[in-house]
């Protein structure tokens, strides 16, 4: 069965630009999703792109045969304002900049006190703001519902109802995240739609669907607790065929001393276990 895997840079935020990129390449991956959000979360002293011209790192990943399938991110996107607006700008620029194929939109994950009427309101007036500017650069935005009680956005159909609204089909696609799925207890699947699916693991028996967060999610092995096998298998049979991407947040992933070798495991885990 032929899969292909590919690096978000949170799970190996240690490495620069370039060295997740040989480490992609080196693994035979088809490409990564580099973040904007690293210092933020402490997981690097290094600005986006390394601080290099995005066109560097973009030719250098060409050179070496790896796809910038996208940029993360741009966080509470579905509440607009004009600064918002200036965040997915200056993302669109890099993206076109680098050669990156789409740039990542996350809702917000404050609990807000909008009923259903009023987020899928805002939801819609985001995206249509939006869609003239990825229509203009050419890239596709991607749209990750988060499957958190205090998501403002947690399912995959509403996403879809708001794109379908502003007729955004050509240029906006969804996340589907194994992990967000897995918390949002969603059944639906939309791999027509799908531009790209997050896969992380979870070993941790004991915790509830509610006390699950990022810090837990690591490389997927046998005692995975999210049904990422079901869910890979259920995409694959309706038709996905793009990248599974490696989102792994858990520090203890973050520290290995030999993140190929254990990445390689994983990925043989999951071809060996989907055949």
């Amino acid at each position: 069965m032929s899969i292909q895997f590919a690096l978000n840079h949170i799970t190996a935020p240690h490495l620069t630009c370039r060295r997740l990129i040989d480490l992609a390449a080196e693994l035979g991956c088809v490409g990564v999703e580099l973040r904007n959000d690293l210092i933020e979360k402490k997981l690097s002293h290094r600005p986006f792109f390394d601080g290099e011209d995005p066109a560097a790192i973009g030719a250098y990943a060409r050179e070496r045969d790896v796809r910038l399938l996208g940029l993360s991110e741009v966080y509470g996107f579905n509440a607009w304002s004009p600064e918002m607006a200036d965040k997915v700008r200056s993302l669109i620029a890099r993206a076109e900049r680098s050669g990156a194929e789409s740039i990542s939109l996350i809702p917000r994950n404050d609990a807000p006190a909008y009923s259903s009427n009023e987020r899928a309101v805002h939801l819609r007036t985001s995206l249509a703001a939006i869609l003239p500017m990825v229509a203009e650069a050419g890239i596709r935005a991607l749209i990750e519902p988060l499957g958190f009680i205090t998501s403002s956005l947690r399912y995959k159909r509403e996403a879809l109802e708001a794109i379908e609204a502003v007729g955004g089909e050509k240029y906006f696609r969804l996340v589907h995240d194994t992990f967000h799925h897995h918390l949002a207890a969603e059944r639906e699947f939309f791999p027509e739609y799908t531009g790209i699916v997050h896969v992380s693991g979870m070993s941790e028996q004991q915790l509830t669907a509610e006390e699950m967060r990022d810090e837990h999610r690591k490389l997927i092995d046998e005692e995975d607790q999210l049904a990422n096998l079901a869910q890979m298998q259920n995409l694959m049979a309706q038709g996905y065929a793009g990248a599974f991407s490696y989102e792994a947040f858990s520090p203890a992933v973050h520290a290995s001393a030999d993140p190929a070798r254990e990445l390689s495991h994983s990925f043989a885990y999951l071809l060996s276990a989907l055949r």
